[in-house]
């Protein structure tokens, strides 16, 4: 899977919120790409990640 553009080994099929949550991504300040379509967040739970798959995750950030 690459992640970011950073291949990373996954070691089991997981769902996409217990990789998000594995690697401490804040939930309510990102957004996740996964091969070239955004994923609702209400999908996490159900979205399944595969060796195959490329996420983009961002991060939202404030400014003024």
């Amino acid at each position: 899977m690459r992640v970011n553009g950073v291949i990373t080994t996954l070691t089991q099929h997981q769902s996409l919120i217990d990789y998000l949550r594995q690697q401490n991504y804040d939930l309510t300040k990102i957004a996740v790409e996964r091969n070239g379509e955004i994923v609702p967040k209400d999908l996490y739970q159900s979205t399944i990640l595969g060796e195959n798959d490329q996420l983009e995750i961002v991060h939202f950030v404030g400014g003024g």
